[in-house]
């Protein structure tokens, strides 16, 4: 047998998914069946768009939000451990994280609608209660026990490149990099036994350019930021990420926030946390909870400053290259 035939292949696949892209960058011995890995893998995302969007109204997620105050609703296993890992977060980060933001999300713009005056008035009036106050999870049923607009905008992006990873994982993929509009999940090494390297963004609206370069081994990172999704109002540009204390964008927020955690669930939400929280209180809970996170905001010699956290965050920083 030829020295080829028994090297790695490299494939790399994707799709549509939550209004973006997913990808699968991966390497597998020959004759391997991408076709039903790629069938596979859109399905998994699929899903997790069926039960989590706020853009379709027969989500499972949407017909929660639809059902009466006090009453039990059976939902899906997927969107039930999204929930509870979304509460978990949200209580150890003090409410930072809060899934129950859809109607602000919605009425400054984010979501099917335009922004809209009056829904902006009545979010930022509203008496607000967290999202893990108002909900109690039961086996597979959910109760609100006050009005709330639930909206997994914050990480079911993450866990749809969870779910990829483990679609990979179940065809005996052990090399592997997948990825929802940035947030990613690398499995095990590439075949020279080199970890995966991805580029963390320099947070910059008008062009796309690297800031820094992670090194990752079965984990995931995520990043929140301030650049990419947007409205301006009144000549003013607002970021998409929202403050539960307001009911508004957050006024004057990190430029981004990067995460790397064991799942990219867990980073996506961690990063929308910490950038609610800022650099400040960010810094001092990723400290105590022992996150790994990079914090970038606006100003010094090359536009921006930088803040690590963590042992493991800047022990995967390098600066030699970039992934293919």
């Amino acid at each position: 047998m030829s020295k080829m035939s028994t090297e790695p292949l490299r494939h790399a696949l994707n799709g549509p998914t939550m209004g973006s892209r997913w990808s699968a960058l991966f390497f597998t011995r020959a004759n391997f069946d991408t076709a039903a890995l790629q069938q596979a893998l859109q399905a998994a995302v699929d899903q997790v768009d069926a039960q989590m969007s706020t853009w379709r109204p027969d989500s499972d997620l949407m017909r929660l939000n639809a059902a009466p105050v006090g009453a039990w609703v059976a939902v899906p296993a997927q969107l039930m451990a999204v929930l509870r890992l979304g509460l978990k977060i949200g209580r150890a980060s003090g409410g930072a994280f809060d899934i129950g933001m859809g109607d602000a999300v919605r009425a400054w713009g984010f979501g099917p609608e335009v922004a809209a005056h009056e829904g902006i008035r009545a979010a930022m009036q509203v008496r607000r209660r967290p999202a893990h106050e108002v909900l109690e999870l039961q086996g597979d049923r959910v109760r609100k026990a006050a009005p709330i607009a639930l909206d997994q905008n914050g990480i079911a992006k993450g866990h749809g490149v969870d779910r990829l990873a483990e679609t990979l994982a179940a065809f005996g993929v052990t090399s592997g990099l997948v990825g929802i509009d940035g947030e990613m999940r690398a499995l095990g090494l590439r075949p020279a036994g080199q970890p995966w390297t991805i580029a963390v963004e320099a947070p910059d609206p008008d062009r796309r350019a690297p800031h820094s370069i992670l090194a990752l081994q079965d984990a995931a990172v995520a990043t929140s930021g301030d650049y990419r999704h947007w409205v301006e109002l009144q000549g003013r540009r607002l970021s998409h990420t929202m403050d539960p204390t307001r009911g508004a964008p957050l006024p004057d927020p990190p430029a981004s926030v990067t995460v790397v955690a064991r799942t990219c669930a867990e980073a996506d939400a961690w990063a929308t946390a910490l950038m609610v929280l800022g650099v400040e209180k960010g810094e001092e809970l990723a400290r105590r909870l022992g996150l790994d996170a990079l914090f970038l905001r606006r100003g010094g010699a090359r536009g921006f400053r930088s803040v690590g956290v963590g042992r493991l965050f800047s022990r995967n920083l390098v600066t030699d290259r970039t992934d293919g």
